[in-house]
C-alpha cells in the first residue's frame, strides 16, 4: 500500500503493526550513461516489488528524492541537501508516522551518501521513541553474500553507476540508459585500506569527492551490467527485504 493513495480514515483504521517504509534516495550524476534519478528509481523499484508481495502488510511513504550528494556536485545536474536538512526531514516525517500510532518504521536507503545521517537518525529517533522499532536498510547491504556471487567485475566494479546500478536500470528503465556511453571503469586508486565499492567497503574511511575518485563520475565497471543481472539482484534484495518487514510485522 502507498501512504498517499489512502484516505485519512483508511490510514486511521490500518493495523498499526504494519511496517511503514520511507525510501530515501538522491538526484545526482551517474556518469554519462545513467539518469540523475537512478538512486530514486532503484529505491522505488524495490518498493514496487515488495508491494506486490506484501500488498496489505507494508505501507510505503513518498520518497525523499534529494539526498546528501555534495561530493557529486562537481558534475552538472547533481542536487544536494545538507545533512542537517535530511535529519530534519526524516525526523519530521517519522514524528507524523508515530503520531498516528504506527510502531514499525523502516528507512530504505538507495544512496551511499545518506548512510551516515541515516545512522544518526536511527540513534536519535530510536532513543526518543522506545515504543517503536526503527530500522535503517541500505539495499546492497541486506543481501551482501548473495550479491557478491553475482559480481563479475571484481573489486571496485560494483560501485557508483557500475555493474549493479547499471544492471538494475537496464531492467527498470532501459530507455533512459545511454548504452553507447557505457565504458570501462575509470577508478582512481588510493590507499589499499580505503579501496571499496558497494560490496567491499574499505577498512577505513577516506573522504574524496566523486571527481577525485573517478573523472567519468562512474566508480565501477558498467560494461558488466545486464537486464538479466538486474532481475537476479532484484530477486535477492526483495527476498531479504521481505524477511525484515515480515519479522517486524509478526513480532
Amino acid at each position: 500500500m502507498y501512504w498517499e493513495q489512502q484516505t485519512s480514515p483508511q490510514i486511521a483504521q490500518l493495523d498499526k503493526n504494519i511496517p511503514v517504509v520511507l525510501p530515501i534516495a538522491a538526484i545526482e550524476q551517474h556518469g554519462g550513461h545513467l539518469p540523475l534519478a537512478t538512486d530514486r528509481m532503484i529505491g522505488e523499484h524495490f518498493c514496487r516489488e515488495i508491494d506486490k508481495k506484501l500488498p496489505d502488510q507494508v505501507l510505503i511513504l513518498p520518497t525523499i528524492s534529494v539526498g546528501c550528494s555534495e561530493h557529486h556536485t562537481e558534475f552538472a545536474g547533481s542536487l544536494s541537501i545538507q545533512h542537517s536538512t535530511m535529519l530534519y526531514q526524516l525526523t519530521d516525517i517519522a514524528n507524523c508516522v508515530v503520531k498516528y500510532g504506527f510502531r514499525n518504521l523502516v528507512i530504505l536507503n538507495s544512496h551511499g551518501g545518506n548512510q551516515a545521517i541515516a545512522g544518526t537518525f536511527l540513534e536519535i529517533f530510536g532513543f526518543r521513541n522506545p515504543q517503536c522499532r526503527v530500522v535503517v536498510i541500505t539495499w546492497w547491504k541486506i543481501a551482501l553474500a548473495q550479491l557478491k556471487k553475482l559480481n563479475e567485475s571484481g573489486q571496485g566494479g560494483a560501485g557508483h553507476a557500475g555493474e549493479f546500478e547499471t544492471s538494475l536500470m537496464l531492467l527498470i528503465a532501459p530507455d533512459l540508459v545511454q548504452q553507447d556511453q557505457i565504458g570501462k571503469k575509470t577508478n582512481i586508486p588510493t590507499f589499499d585500506w580505503a579501496e571499496g565499492d558497494l560490496l567491499t567497503g574499505g577498512k577505513a574511511g577516506l573522504y574524496r569527492t566523486m571527481k577525485a575518485m573517478t573523472p567519468s563520475g562512474v566508480y565501477g565497471d558498467a560494461t558488466y551490467g545486464s537486464k538479466k543481472k538486474g532481475k537476479k539482484i532484484t530477486k535477492v534484495v526483495v527476498k531479504a527485504l521481505r524477511k525484515i518487514l515480515m519479522d517486524l510485522y509478526e513480532a
